[in-house]
C-alpha cells in the first residue's frame, strides 16, 4: 500500500456515546456537509496515528500499544470509506476525476430535483447563534425543576377545571368552524410552532451545539419551520441528545397546560379564544405529528437516541429487507448488523409498521394534492406521488430479487413462498365470487297512505279504528268535520235558494224581467258552487281504497282532534304481496339482469329470508334515495348526504336501484323492512372488480 493521502484540516473528532456493548464511539465531523461518521475504537486509533503516513507502520503501532488486533483490511476499508465520503485531500488527477464523477451522479436536472424534492424542500432564512447566544440567559428559567412543577400544577389543575365544564370546552369547536376560526387556528399553530423551534435551538445550544440555521420547509406546498440541529449528534451524554429531541414538544406541552388553565379561569371574550386555539392546537399537534417515530419528525429522534441507533430507519428497514427476502426466498445472506434477537425483532416490526404507516401517509398525500390542484395537474402529482414513493419502493426490490433469480432454488421458504403466491393470485384472480351483496327495502306490494283535504276535527260519532283492523274497498275508515265548510255551504245553499225563487217569480215581475237570461245563469253557477262545496264535504269522509289491513300513520287518532290538511292518518295495507328494491353500485350493476334470484334477509331476526326474483334493474343510477333508511344520514350502510336546498337524501357515491318481487312465502308484510340481499350475478373476480372500479374512476376523473 503506497502513502496516505492526508485528511482535511477542517475535520474534528469528538467523543461520542458507547455503543450498547460498553464499547467507545467517537463522531468525525465534516463542517463542509454539516455531516456526521461515527467510529469505533479501531479506526479511532488508525486514525489517531494518521501522520505516521505509512499503512502498515499503522497498523503496527495499534497492535502493540493498544489491546486491539487490526489488519491491513482494516486500514483498507477504513480509506476506502473517507475517501468515499470525500474526507481526503484531492491532490492529483485522479482525485479530481474521482470528485467531477461524484458531483456528476450527484448533479440533477431541475425537474428530477424538484421530483425528489417537492415532498419536503427547506429554505433557510436565519443563521440564529449570535441571537442564542445573547437570549441563553433569559431562556435558562425554563431549565429549572421549579418551572416545570409550575407547568404540571397549571396542567392538572386546568384539566381538572375543563372536566367540569366539558361540554362548554367541547361546544366551542362550534364558534370556529367559519374563515375566522381557520384563521386563528393558523395563527396558534404558528405561536406554538415559533416556540418549539426555539426550544429546540436553545436546548441544543445549551448542550454545545451549533445552530447553523432556522428557516421554513416546504411540506407538501404547505409552509412549516424547522431547526438544523444537526450538530446534537456530537454530544455525549444521551439524555442530553434526548433533551435536545424532546425540547420542542415539552415547550408545546407547557403551552398547552398554561392555555388549558387560562380558558377554565378567563372571561369570555378574545383572550379566551386564544387560550382554546393555543390548548387544542398544540395538544392536537404535538400529539398527532410530532409525537410519531415513523417519520422522520422529534418522535423518531427521540427513539433513536433512546435506542442509542442512529440512523434508526435506515437500519430498520436494512433488517426488514433481510428479514423479508430471507422468509420468501432463503437467499442465506447474513444479518446487515448484529444485534440480540429481541433487538432484531423489534426493529423488524418497527420497519414494517413504519412502512404501512408510510403507506397511509403518502396515499392521503396524493389524495390531497389530487384535490388542491386544478384536475390536470392534480392527476399528475397524484401519478408522480403514487409512483415515486409507493410504486417505485416495490419495483426496486422486485428488481433486486430478479437479479438474484440464479441464487433462487426449491426449499422449504420458495415452496412455501410459491404456494402462497398461488393462493393468493386465485383469490384474486379466479372468479369464485358468484353473487352481490346489497342493502335493501322489503314492503307491501300494495299500499296507500290515507290523508285530509281539509282541515278539521273528527267526528266523535264514529270511533277510530284499531291499528292491524281489517276493512273493504268503500268501508268509512274517519269522518272530518269542517266548521268553515259547513258555513260556507250553508251560505251557498242560502244564494241558491234566493236565486231559485226570483227565477220562478221572473216571469210575474217586471223588475226581474229586466235581468234576463243572466239570473238563470246566476242560479246555475250558485248550483254549482253547492255540489261543489257538497263533494268537498263528502271527500271529509276517509274511506279505504282496497281491501286490507289499517295502520296507523302517527299518534292514534282521537275523537274531536283537529287534525291539518295534508295529514296522514292511516296507512291501509293490501293482505298480500311484497316487493322490494335493492341498491348496488357502479361496480356491480353489469353482472345483474331480470330474471335473476334475490334472497331478502331482513334486519329484524324474527323474520323468515324471501327468495324473490329480480324485475327490473334501472338503466341510469338514482339522484335521491327515496328510501331514508338505507342512506348514512339516518343510520343506513349507503353513504349519502342532505342537500341543503331541497332537503333530499343524494347519494354521495353512483347507486343503482335494483327492483324485486314474486317473493317465495311471503302473504304479505305490514310495514317495510330494511335488511341485505344476495343477488344471484354471473361469477367474478376481485381483480375484475378492481378492474372495473378503476376504469370507472378514470372514466369519471378524466372528463373535464
Amino acid at each position: 500500500m503506497s502513502r496516505l493521502p492526508p485528511l482535511r484540516q477542517e475535520l474534528t473528532l469528538t467523543p461520542g456515546a458507547s455503543t450498547p456493548e460498553g464499547a467507545p464511539t467517537w463522531m468525525l465531523h465534516d463542517p463542509a456537509a454539516n455531516r456526521f461518521f461515527q467510529i469505533g475504537w479501531p479506526a479511532f486509533e488508525l486514525l489517531a496515528r494518521w501522520s505516521l503516513d505509512d499503512p502498515r507502520a499503522i497498523v503496527d503501532s495499534v497492535n502493540r500499544d493498544t489491546t486491539l488486533t487490526v489488519t491491513l483490511d482494516d486500514m483498507e476499508a477504513l480509506l476506502r470509506m473517507l475517501r468515499q465520503q470525500n474526507l481526503l485531500v484531492s491532490r492529483g488527477e485522479q482525485d479530481t476525476a474521482r470528485l467531477q464523477q461524484h458531483a456528476n451522479a450527484q448533479h440533477s436536472s431541475r425537474a428530477m430535483w424538484l421530483l425528489k424534492h417537492y415532498l419536503m424542500i427547506r429554505i433557510p432564512l436565519w443563521h440564529p447563534m449570535p441571537f442564542l447566544r445573547r437570549a441563553a440567559r433569559y431562556a435558562a428559567f425554563a431549565y429549572r425543576p421549579a418551572f416545570w412543577l409550575a407547568v404540571a400544577a397549571c396542567a392538572l389543575a386546568g384539566l381538572v377545571l375543563v372536566s367540569r365544564r366539558w361540554d362548554e370546552f367541547l361546544h366551542t369547536f362550534h364558534g370556529y368552524a367559519d374563515w375566522r376560526g381557520l384563521i386563528g387556528v393558523g395563527v396558534a399553530l404558528g405561536c406554538a410552532k415559533v416556540l418549539h423551534e426555539f426550544a429546540h435551538a436553545f436546548t441544543a445550544q445549551r448542550y454545545g451545539c451549533r445552530v447553523p440555521t432556522m428557516g421554513v420547509a416546504l411540506l407538501v406546498m404547505m409552509p412549516v419551520l424547522y431547526t438544523d440541529t444537526t450538530e446534537a449528534w456530537k454530544v455525549p451524554q444521551r439524555q442530553h441528545r434526548l433533551w435536545i429531541g424532546a425540547a420542542g414538544m415539552l415547550s408545546e406541552v407547557a403551552l398547552a397546560a398554561v392555555a388549558t388553565l387560562a380558558w377554565s379561569v378567563l372571561p369570555d371574550g378574545p383572550l379566551r379564544a386564544g387560550a382554546f386555539l393555543l390548548a387544542t392546537t398544540t395538544w392536537i399537534a404535538t400529539l398527532a405529528i410530532n409525537a410519531s417515530p415513523f417519520m422522520r419528525f422529534d418522535g423518531y429522534f427521540l427513539l433513536s437516541d433512546w435506542l442509542d441507533m442512529p440512523n434508526l430507519h435506515d437500519r430498520a428497514f436494512a433488517l426488514g429487507r433481510w428479514w423479508l427476502r430471507e422468509w420468501l426466498f432463503g437467499f442465506g445472506d447474513p444479518q446487515p448488523e448484529p444485534c440480540t434477537a429481541a433487538r432484531r425483532r423489534f426493529l423488524i416490526g418497527f420497519s414494517f409498521a413504519t412502512w404501512l404507516y408510510r403507506l397511509i401517509v403518502f396515499m392521503s398525500i396524493a389524495l390531497v394534492v389530487y384535490h388542491a390542484f386544478f384536475k390536470l395537474l392534480g392527476m399528475l402529482l397524484f401519478c408522480v406521488e403514487f409512483g415515486w414513493f409507493i410504486v417505485r419502493p416495490v419495483w426496486r426490490e422486485a428488481a433486486v430479487t430478479w437479479q438474484r433469480r440464479s441464487a433462487l432454488h426449491w426449499r422449504r421458504e420458495t415452496l412455501r413462498s410459491a404456494m402462497l403466491g398461488a393462493a393468493l393470485l386465485g383469490f384474486f384472480v379466479l372468479p369464485w365470487q358468484a353473487g352481490v351483496s346489497a342493502p335493501g327495502v322489503l314492503g307491501p306490494q300494495h299500499a296507500q297512505g290515507v290523508y285530509t283535504v281539509e282541515s278539521g276535527y273528527l267526528d266523535a260519532s264514529v270511533p277510530p279504528l284499531r291499528d292491524g283492523a281489517r276493512v273493504h274497498a268503500g268501508d268509512t275508515l274517519a269522518v272530518l268535520v269542517s266548521p268553515e265548510l259547513d258555513y260556507k255551504l250553508k251560505t251557498a245553499l242560502a244564494d241558491e235558494a234566493q236565486l231559485r225563487w226570483e227565477v220562478e217569480q221572473q216571469p210575474f215581475d217586471e223588475r226581474l224581467q229586466q235581468q234576463g237570461t243572466a239570473l238563470a245563469r246566476r242560479w246555475d253557477a250558485a248550483r254549482q258552487t253547492v255540489a261543489g262545496l257538497q263533494a268537498e264535504i263528502a271527500q271529509l269522509t276517509l274511506r279505504a281504497p282496497f281491501d286490507g289491513t289499517v295502520q296507523e300513520a302517527g299518534d292514534p287518532p282521537t275523537p274531536g282532534a283537529w287534525l291539518a290538511r295534508g295529514e296522514r292518518v292511516y296507512d291501509v295495507i293490501a293482505p298480500t304481496g311484497v316487493k322490494g328494491d335493492a341498491f348496488v353500485g357502479e361496480s356491480d350493476v353489469a353482472r345483474l339482469k331480470a330474471g335473476q334470484k334475490a334472497v331478502f334477509v331482513a334486519s329484524v331476526a324474527e323474520m323468515a329470508a324471501h327468495v324473490c326474483t329480480i324485475e327490473a334493474v334501472d338503466k341510469v343510477n338514482v339522484a335521491t334515495l327515496d328510501e331514508p333508511s338505507v342512506a348514512s344520514t339516518y343510520g343506513g350502510p349507503i353513504p349519502a348526504e342532505q342537500d341543503a336546498k331541497t332537503h333530499r337524501i343524494v347519494p354521495l357515491q353512483a347507486t343503482w336501484q335494483v327492483r324485486f318481487g314474486h317473493c317465495d312465502g311471503a302473504a304479505g308484510i305490514a310495514r317495510e323492512v330494511t335488511g341485505t340481499v344476495q343477488l344471484d350475478a354471473g361469477r367474478a373476480s376481485l381483480a375484475g372488480r378492481a378492474a372495473r372500479s378503476l376504469a370507472a374512476i378514470l372514466q369519471r376523473e378524466v372528463g373535464f
